[in-house]
């Protein structure tokens, strides 16, 4: 598709999803603050540096654009995790892998819990995690902890800190969790759990109608402050305050004022329990949640330029994932030229820079791209910083592993 075509397209300067087609398959699906610009950016000159060639692949193989517009950002990230479970489209692979992605899930309990896991704890600890409702994958952890802190208020739930006996309290006084003094508390927290279940599934105008009778039921029993507790609930629902969201949401936006820096190093003793990692510096700060460990398998012996291909190659084919503005490694020339190899075979532009150490493993000097090298100096340094502590961390951690084997 070309841009004229986008421009015929009547999209709302609203929240909501998006579907790309190709003939009656979805082939992917995203979320936007709004949808008449999150769609207009796949038509821009600098789609494969800002999203990576997979996206511009899923574009030219494409016919057709659809969306459903939601009241909310909020809405629209429920309602993205839901479609995307449902019809599994060919191009969001990164959604598919939800091994390290979140999910909600509500306990199977008396007193049931609503927790935020991710996939790979459930894979691990089916038992610890039995849940009567799972809802995800939600890709992007800190979107879903914004999500949750606005749910909550609405849908007052217990989770794995307000249960704790000592901030039962705390949490009540705020509004977050229920009182739970009586049977008769127990089933309105029941009804409560049920409508958040419905909130998920997107039915709002059902959650709304329950509202509005249980509203109705108290008022005729003339418990007004249960009525008027309702009557607010009624108004947040339909008046969701999802500005942290849209924060959020434009920040992790890779199109909209964010420097995103990737560093790589690599972590061995003399060839063995070989390692790799990624790290993420956006706009000056750790992006921790998505750091990424790589355990060697090409390399025999102690080639730090042949690990550094591997890694590189192997984090590339994850075309899905944000892609940065500079790629940072460790060491010198050899390692630029092997980075600059992967990223000329790939046909992707991206900057790299290392950063070369004296004979104390001290940063001495900034090579490669001038301009990156000048404008983010200390960025940069972060960046390998926080690759070489994440990396020597790895690798003990392999090589504690492995002994340990041995005995």
């Amino acid at each position: 598709m070309k841009i004229e075509v986008f421009k015929k397209l009547k999209l709302p300067n609203t929240p909501g999803v998006y579907f790309f087609y190709s003939g009656k398959d979805i082939t992917y699906i995203g979320k936007a603050t709004s949808l008449k610009d999150r769609v207009k950016s796949y038509f821009g000159k600098d789609l494969i540096e800002t999203r990576g060639p997979l996206l511009v692949d899923m574009v030219f193989q494409s016919d057709k654009i659809e969306w459903k517009d939601t009241d909310s950002v909020l809405e629209a990230l429920i309602l993205e995790a839901s479609l995307i479970k449902k019809y599994q489209p060919k191009y969001n692979t990164k959604e598919k892998d939800d091994k390290s992605f979140n999910y909600v899930i509500i306990t199977r309990e008396a007193l049931p819990k609503v927790l935020v896991v991710r996939g790979r704890e459930l894979r691990q600890y089916p038992e610890r995690f039995a849940f009567s409702a799972k809802f995800g994958p939600f890709t992007n952890g800190a979107q879903l902890r914004e999500a949750m802190k606005i749910i909550r208020p609405i849908f007052p739930f217990v989770d794995d800190q307000s249960a704790k006996k000592d901030n039962r309290v705390f949490y009540r006084q705020l509004g977050l969790s229920p009182d739970m003094k009586d049977s008769v508390a127990s089933e309105v927290y029941k009804k409560n759990i049920a409508n958040l279940k419905l909130f998920f599934q997107g039915k709002k105008k059902k959650i709304l109608l329950n509202f509005k009778k249980e509203m109705m039921s108290y008022a005729k029993n003339k418990q007004f402050e249960l009525a008027n507790a309702m009557k607010y609930r009624i108004f947040a629902l339909t008046h969701i305050n999802d500005v942290a969201l849209l924060k959020k949401e434009n920040f992790m936006r890779s199109d909209i004022s964010s420097f995103r820096i990737e560093a790589y190093d690599i972590a061995h003793m003399s060839g063995k329990n070989m390692v790799g990692v990624m790290t993420v510096i956006e706009n000056g700060n750790p992006e921790k949640s998505e750091y990424k460990k790589f355990k060697i398998r090409s390399q025999n012996g102690a080639n730090d330029v042949g690990a550094l291909t591997e890694v590189l190659e192997r984090r590339l084919a994850h075309s899905e994932w944000k892609f940065p503005q500079l790629i940072v490694v460790d060491g010198g020339v050899a390692q630029i030229n092997a980075a600059q190899k992967v990223l000329k075979a790939l046909k992707i532009k991206i900057p790299v820079a290392s950063v070369l150490k004296d004979e104390r493993h001290k940063p001495k000097a900034i090579m490669g791209d001038e301009v990156s090298a000048r404008a983010q100096k200390q960025a940069i340094l972060l960046a390998n910083n926080e690759a070489h502590r994440f990396a020597i961390a790895y690798h003990k951690n392999m090589r504690d592993k492995n002994f340990l084997g041995r005995i």
